[in-house]
């Protein structure tokens, strides 16, 4: 059976538990306005005991399971299981959710936090990487799709700093 990829449940399951987190990659790139699609959610977060713990509530009633583990373990974290987590790539029955401890050409959770704006959506208020960072950290990946992302939001932005001020879109 394939799942259904629900980013709107996810983000709200994590804002519900407060999970520390900036959304990055496709969602983000959506959210700036590219036209592509995306097959998973990625958000940067904070690799504590305490945050990592709140992500698994957030998921705990969706089945949640390393994806990219070969024997497909259940989500089940520790403290000591926290301590050595960088990532976690989670198959939910929600969809896919990749918790990045690191953003490739931005840095740690703190970095993206620092180069992050709010973001407001029908179902709450995100931050998400501002769209410099956006495309540093695509480029740095580097990927086709990423590079095509690229190519967008340079468009997007050139557009943008030629047009009269928008509202701010938390307002």
């Amino acid at each position: 059976m394939k799942t259904v990829q629900d980013d709107q449940a996810l983000l709200s399951r994590l804002q519900a538990q407060q999970v520390e987190f900036v959304i990055i990659g496709g969602f983000c790139a959506i959210m700036h306005g590219v036209s592509l699609v995306t097959r998973d959610l990625e958000v940067c977060c904070r690799f504590t005991p305490a945050n990592l713990h709140r992500i698994e509530a957030a998921v705990k009633d969706l089945h949640p399971f390393h994806r990219l583990a070969a024997n497909k373990l259940p989500l089940e974290l520790t403290d000591e299981l926290c301590g050595r987590l960088k990532n976690l790539h989670l198959q939910t029955d929600l969809g896919k959710l990749d918790c990045l401890g690191e953003v490739k050409g931005v840095g740690g959770y703190e970095d993206a936090l620092g180069r992050s704006v709010f973001f407001k959506l029908s179902y709450g208020k995100f931050r998400i990487l501002n769209v410099d960072t956006l495309i540093a950290a695509k480029e740095a990946v580097g990927r086709e799709h990423d590079l095509a992302a690229v190519k967008q939001l340079r468009a997007i932005k050139e557009k943008l700093t030629h047009e009269a001020p928008r509202p701010n879109p938390t307002d």
